[in-house]
C-alpha cells in the first residue's frame, strides 16, 4: 500500500472507530429542534450530514481541517515562495488531515501523473456530442463514460467484504481526480479552438498541468488556476454538488456515478453556474451603460435597475455566510499583487463598494456581501480565458477535490444509503393548523 493510501486509512479508521461509537452509544439523542420554516426552506441550518473535509461558519467563513484560507495560503508547499498553495497541498490536508510536506505534495503530484491516462472511448463519447452542447454537459457525460474503469464497482461484483470497499473506492477516486484536468482541456480545446488538442506534461502540477493542456502556459496563468482549484475545492457538505455525490454514493454508487450527478448539480444557476451569471451580467452593464469606466452613480442606478426588475445582482449573497466572502478577498488580494488596470478588475472593485449599501436597505436580505463568484470571472478573463461558458467546468474540476476526499471517507466510516422522510404537503400543514384550515391544494 504506497504511503499516502496507507497514511490516509491510518486516520480514517480512527474516526471510523469513533463514528461508529457515537452513533451505537447515543444514536436516541436529540441534538436539534427542526422548525416548518427550515423544511419549507430547503432544509436550510438543519444538521443532517457528516463532512470532516471543510466547515463554513457564517462570521468566519470556510475552514479547511480547520485552516482558513489565509493560513492555507501561508502554510501549504508552493512551487515558489512566493506563489500560490498547490491544490495537491489542499486535498492531501482534506484526506490526511495534516499540513503536508513539500516531499508529500511532490509525491502527489507524481501519483497523479502517472494516474491520468483517459481511455480512448471518454475522448469518443465528448466528439459524439454537438460542439454547441454546453461545457458542462460535455464533462458530466465524459465522468459517466469513465465508469467503466470503476475497480470499485469491479470489486463490489466480485464480492469483496464491505470493510474493503474504501479501499477500490479510494483509487476509483485517486485516478477521477488525476484524469480531470485532461478531460476539461480536451472540451476546451474543442469548443474553442477547433480541436487543436495539447498533450499533457507530466512535470507540471495537477493546476499547471491543466492550464497547460488549454493552451496557457504562462506562469501568471499557473499561479491563478492553482489558487482558483485551492479556494474552489470545498464548502463543506450541504452545497448542491457535495450533498449529491454523498447522497447517490450512499448508494454504494461507483465515484464516477456519484461525480457525475454532482456535476449536473454544480450546473444550476443557484449554484455552479454563477459564475458565468456574473460575468454576463457585468458585460450587459457595460454594454448598456456604453462605457467601461462607468460612475458610481451609474453603477447604483443600474443595481437598482436590475432589483427593480426582480432579478437578483449576481455574486452577491450566500445561503450561510453573512460577512464578504474569504474566497472573494483572496481574489481580490491576487488582483491587487499582478493585475494593474484592468477595466473589468476594476468594474468588480467597484461593485464591492457601491452594490452592499445598496443591499443592506433591502429588508429581506441578510447578507449583502460578494461571494467567491464576483471576483472569479474577472480574473480568468484578463488572462485570456474569455469563455466564460467554461468557467463552470474549472469550478467542476476543484471541487472533486474536497467532494471525493469526503466522498472516501464515507466508504470508511460505512454511511448507510441516506433516506429521510418525507410527508405530502397536508401532513405539514395539519402539524401547525391542527386540522382548523381543511382545504384541499
Amino acid at each position: 500500500m504506497e504511503y499516502i493510501k496507507y497514511r490516509f486509512f491510518q486516520k480514517a479508521s480512527k474516526c471510523s472507530k469513533e463514528f461508529q461509537r457515537i452513533k451505537n452509544e447515543y444514536s436516541d439523542k436529540v441534538i436539534a429542534q427542526v422548525t416548518l420554516g427550515q423544511v419549507f426552506s430547503g432544509m436550510k441550518g438543519i444538521p443532517l450530514l457528516v463532512t470532516d473535509t471543510s466547515k463554513l461558519d457564517p462570521n468566519e467563513g470556510i475552514r479547511f481541517k480547520g485552516y482558513s484560507i489565509p493560513e492555507l495560503r501561508e502554510k501549504l508547499p508552493k512551487i515558489s515562495p512566493d506563489g500560490e498553495p498547490l491544490p495537491e497541498g489542499l486535498f492531501y490536508l482534506m484526506l490526511i488531515g495534516e499540513i503536508p510536506t513539500q516531499e508529500d505534495v511532490t509525491n502527489l503530484s507524481k501519483d497523479f501523473a502517472t494516474r491520468a491516462h483517459v481511455p480512448q472511448h471518454v475522448f469518443d463519447v465528448i466528439d459524439a456530442m454537438p460542439k454547441n452542447s454546453r461545457p458542462m454537459t460535455q464533462f458530466s457525460a465524459a465522468i459517466l463514460s469513465m465508469a467503466t474503469e470503476s475497480i470499485f464497482q469491479k470489486a463490489y461484483r466480485a464480492g469483496v467484504n464491505k470493510k474493503y470497499y474504501w479501499d477500490s473506492f479510494y483509487e476509483d477516486v485517486m485516478n477521477l481526480i488525476a484524469r480531470l484536468p485532461h478531460l476539461a482541456a480536451y472540451i476546451y480545446r474543442r469548443n474553442f479552438y477547433n480541436d487543436k488538442h495539447i498533450e499533457p506534461n507530466p512535470r507540471l502540477d495537477w493546476a499547471g498541468n491543466l492550464a497547460h493542456m488549454m493552451g496557457q502556459d504562462s506562469e501568471d496563468i499557473r499561479r491563478l488556476f492553482r489558487l482558483y482549484m485551492v479556494i474552489h475545492a470545498d464548502h463543506e457538505g450541504g452545497n448542491v454538488s457535495a450533498h449529491t455525490a454523498h447522497l447517490v454514493g450512499s448508494a454504494l454508487s461507483n465515484p464516477y456515478y456519484a461525480y457525475a450527478a454532482a456535476m449536473t448539480g454544480l450546473a444550476g444557476p443557484l449554484h455552479g453556474f454563477a459564475n458565468q451569471d456574473v460575468i454576463h451580467w457585468m458585460f450587459q452593464m457595460i454594454e448598456d451603460l456604453d462605457t467601461e469606466t462607468p460612475t458610481d452613480e451609474q453603477v447604483a442606478a443600474y443595481i437598482k435597475q436590475t432589483l427593480e426588475e426582480g432579478r437578483v445582482i449576481p455574486g452577491y449573497g450566500h445561503a450561510v455566510l453573512r460577512k464578504t466572502d474569504p474566497r472573494f478577498t483572496a481574489q481580490q488580494e491576487f488582483a491587487e499583487k499582478y493585475i494593474k488596470d484592468d477595466p473589468l478588475v476594476n468594474l468588480v472593485n467597484q461593485l464591492y463598494r457601491v452594490v452592499p449599501p445598496i443591499l443592506s436597505n433591502i429588508g429581506k436580505i441578510k447578507n449583502p456581501w460578494p461571494n467567491v463568484d464576483a471576483y472569479s470571472g474577472s480574473l480568468l478573463y484578463h488572462y485570456g480565458i474569455k469563455e466564460y461558458t467554461f468557467y463552470t467546468v474549472l469550478f467542476g474540476v476543484s471541487r472533486a477535490l474536497g467532494v471525493l476526499a469526503s466522498l472516501t471517507n464515507d466508504r470508511v466510516y460505512g454511511m448507510p444509503i441516506e433516506r429521510p422522510t418525507s410527508h405530502p404537503l397536508e401532513w405539514f400543514r395539519d402539524q401547525v393548523d391542527k386540522g382548523e384550515n381543511k382545504r384541499k391544494c
